[in-house]
Order: C-alpha cells, then sequence, then structure tokens
C-alpha cells in the first residue's frame, strides 16, 4: 500500500494517529496546502487568516517539514486548492490510502467533497478525530445529540465516566528510500497576499510555530518554572509572557496534542504537585473539549446570529461602531487596550476577549458574528470550535445558562486595578 498523509490541523510528529496509521504500508507521503480560500475576505470583508496567524502557520511548517524529513518523510507544500493537486499526486505516486485529521465543519466538509469527487473511487480516504483530550468514542453520551447543553454537567460526566487515551507512540524512521524529491516550497507572507511585519516587543505571546516550540514552552511552564502550580492564580493576567500557559496556539493548530499537555499534567501532579491549579489547566482543556462536541451536536448553528439557541435579538450593522471597536477608540479604555494588543499583537487574553466580546454584542448591540469574524481573521490561535462557541456564549445566544453581561468598568478595577495593562496599550496614560 502506498500512503499519502494530508496535513490539515495536525502538524505534529508527536501523538498524531493519522501519521502512526498511515506508516504502516509501503511508502508514506505528506502533504499541506496553503488552501487561497483561507487567505481571501470573508462575507464581513475581514481576511479569513491574517498575517498573526499565518506567519505562525510558516513557521510551523518549516518544523514539520524538519522533523518529517528526519523520518525520511517528504513533505509537499502547495499554495493551492487540494482537489487541484490531490489527483495528480495520487497517481505520479500510486496512492492507494489517505490518512488526514477528520473536520467536520462546513467549509471544511466542502473541501472534502471537492478533494473525494476529484478522485478514483477505489481511493480510500481514512479520517481519524484526533484533537480531542477525550476521544469521540469514550465520552459517556450514546449520541451526539445527548450532550448537555451546559458546560457542567457535561464535565463532571466525563472526569467521572470518560479516560484519555494515551499518547501514541512516536513512529520509527522509515527507509531513506522513501524520500521523494521535493521541489516545492512554502510560501511567503507576501505571496499569501500579507504583509511582512516586525515582532511587538509588548507582546505577551512572543513565541514561533512549531511542535518543537510548543513542546519547549510545555518545559519551560511546566518544569523550569513550575508556573502550573499557580495557574489558576495567574491565569486572568493581562501583562507577559507566564501567566497563562499559552499553549492555545499551538493546540489550535495540532502542533501538541491535548492528550500531551493532559499526561504532562499528570505527570507533574505525581512528581511535583497537585492543587486547584493543576487541575484548573485540565479544566480549560476540557472547556476546549466541550466546544467542539457542540459544533458535533449543532453543526451550522455555530454560525447563525440566532446561535445554538436559535434566539432572536434586535442586532445591528453599524461600520461607525466597527472602526470604533477595532480601532480601540470605544468609550472604554479596557475595550480598547486589548483591542490595540490584538491589532498589534494577534493575541489578547482570556479576560479581554471576554470583556470585548460582551461589549460588542452586549452593550454595542452588534452582530455578533462579525465580531467572531474578526476574531477568526487575527487571533493566532483561531480555533473555529472554540472562538464561535465562544462568542455565541457571549452574546447570549449559546451555552451560557444566565446570559451574563459584563460590568467592563468593574472588570477593569478587578484585573487591571493599577492600569498596567491599558497604561502599556494605550498612548495616553490613564494612571
Amino acid at each position: 500500500m502506498n500512503n499519502l498523509i494530508w496535513f490539515g490541523n495536525d502538524l505534529r510528529v508527536n501523538d498524531n494517529q493519522s501519521l502512526a496509521k498511515a506508516s504502516h504500508g509501503d511508502s508514506l507521503l505528506a502533504v499541506y496546502f496553503f488552501d487561497p480560500r483561507f487567505f481571501e475576505k470573508d462575507t464581513f470583508g475581514f481576511k479569513k487568516t491574517e498575517r498573526f496567524r499565518a506567519q505562525f502557520l510558516i513557521e510551523t511548517l518549516v518544523q514539520l517539514k524538519t522533523s518529517l524529513e528526519a523520518i525520511n518523510i517528504s513533505l509537499l507544500v502547495f499554495h493551492d486548492r487540494p482537489e487541484n493537486i490531490l489527483p495528480d499526486l495520487v497517481s505520479q505516486y500510486q496512492i492507494h490510502q489517505i490518512f488526514k485529521q477528520r473536520e467536520w465543519t462546513s467549509e471544511e466538509v466542502e473541501i472534502l467533497q471537492g478533494v473525494t469527487s476529484s478522485l478514483p473511487k477505489e481511493i480510500q480516504i481514512i479520517e481519524s478525530f484526533d484533537q480531542f483530550l477525550f476521544h469521540p468514542e469514550d465520552i459517556p453520551f450514546t449520541a451526539y445529540a445527548g450532550i448537555p447543553n451546559v458546560f457542567t454537567q457535561f464535565r463532571k460526566r466525563c472526569e467521572k465516566e470518560a479516560t484519555v487515551r494515551p499518547v501514541a507512540r512516536t513512529i520509527q524512521a522509515l527507509s531513506e528510500d522513501n524520500l521523494v524529491q521535493n521541489q516545492t516550497q512554502i510560501p511567503s507572507l507576501e505571496e499569501l497576499g500579507l504583509e511582512d511585519f516586525p515582532l511587538e516587543p509588548k507582546s505577551a505571546f512572543p513565541f514561533k510555530g512549531g511542535e518543537k516550540e510548543a513542546l519547549q514552552r510545555l518545559e519551560h511552564y511546566f518544569w523550569n518554572t513550575k508556573k502550573l502550580a499557580y495557574y489558576k492564580k495567574t491565569r486572568n493576567g493581562l501583562v507577559g509572557v507566564d501567566y497563562s500557559s499559552k499553549f492555545s496556539p499551538w493546540l489550535a493548530n495540532g502542533s501538541v496534542s491535548a492528550r500531551h499537555i493532559y499526561w504532562e499534567v499528570k505527570r507533574f501532579e505525581k512528581e511535583i504537585k497537585k492543587n486547584q491549579d493543576t487541575y484548573w489547566l485540565v479544566f480549560e482543556l476540557i472547556w476546549r473539549d466541550y466546544f467542539k462536541y457542540i459544533s458535533l451536536k449543532y453543526g451550522n448553528h455555530i454560525f447563525k446570529l440566532g446561535g445554538i439557541l436559535k434566539k432572536s435579538y434586535d442586532w445591528n450593522r453599524n461600520e461607525k461602531a466597527l472602526g470604533s471597536w477595532v480601532q480601540g477608540t470605544t468609550s472604554e479604555p479596557f475595550v480598547n487596550a486589548n483591542m490595540k494588543e490584538l491589532a498589534q499583537t494577534g493575541w489578547m487574553s482570556n479576560r479581554g476577549r471576554q470583556n470585548v466580546a460582551s461589549f460588542w454584542a452586549k452593550e454595542l448591540k452588534q452582530d455578533w458574528r462579525i465580531g467572531a469574524a474578526y476574531f477568526e481573521s487575527m487571533l493566532i490561535d483561531y480555533d473555529v470550535h472554540s472562538n464561535w462557541g465562544n462568542w455565541m456564549y457571549n452574546s447570549g445566544v449559546g451555552n451560557d445558562p444566565r446570559d451574563r453581561k459584563f460590568n467592563i468598568k468593574r472588570q477593569a478595577e478587578m484585573y487591571d486595578a493599577k492600569g498596567k495593562f491599558q497604561n502599556l496599550w494605550l498612548q495616553e496614560t490613564l494612571f
């Protein structure tokens, strides 16, 4: 069997189910597509992928290519649609099976359908659910329809009844004969239609993309500094690199698996300390899973104005309000500081995201999907399920049973009492 692994948001060599399965063939080739559709403008006028995440992705692919070559697997990279390239690859290399991570949101499903219809019928496409902490076969719900609409119910049952699978063994190097001549190039930002940029020295996320970087960050946060032991106490911070784990960008493109992080937490608890802080990092990984299961349950409703609750609000679309929010010139300095941080770095804290989303949807009463689309464009750690799930949650059309509205001034007093964060990002000194 000649196998091909089609990489997506699983850009790692360690703990990769598709790679492990695909390695049991006569030959193995890898491919990744910078699909032009993900660099075009969306219906709201934002580029679906802006320069920050694109640069992080480029860095990730550079590392993945090197890591695969070290085990004698060639990674071909194309700036093209998969359906335009895969039929020729299948023919040229006599591929029998294609392995990939399974996706279920609409754009990814459409792409797969386009590829399937362009390939000979005998070609098998083997998909693996590989982005979860709790595998879909292991959760204590008989069908996706049975997944609770309240996170706490989901969490408690999973903690009690589900298990986390072990990390997959790293595959052994294949024969050198497996390597193929590779003339393909990883595109630059300019080739993707984006502008190059210098790293903002104030950034709370000054890290590069790639599996090695992800594992170095884990080593630093868990073992070198033992910051994990204080995670819950510091996770609502706003300034600096270590107030939170910062794993989300690597998790989002699959440079590291949720399972890998979970088992490292368990090792830390055994060897160093077990407390509420170590538990809370796993708690956040379960939240990440939950939004994935919500999108499995509700499909495209996560992208609709009424959300999964099909609620009808009087939403507005005001260009002036959008410009003010994006540029950070609203009436709320705390919102402005967070929006300027996002615009200049592609990063925003969890606390910041909740506040700016609440302000956009609950104070300004603007179409929440515009805010979600802007985040999709700008965030280094954009994840379709977490992004749209969180925006629904903060906008009153998702999984918040209390439909909360943030008191922005009170939040600023609680989490930025001395104005350190606001002064960092706003030109005028507020304190």
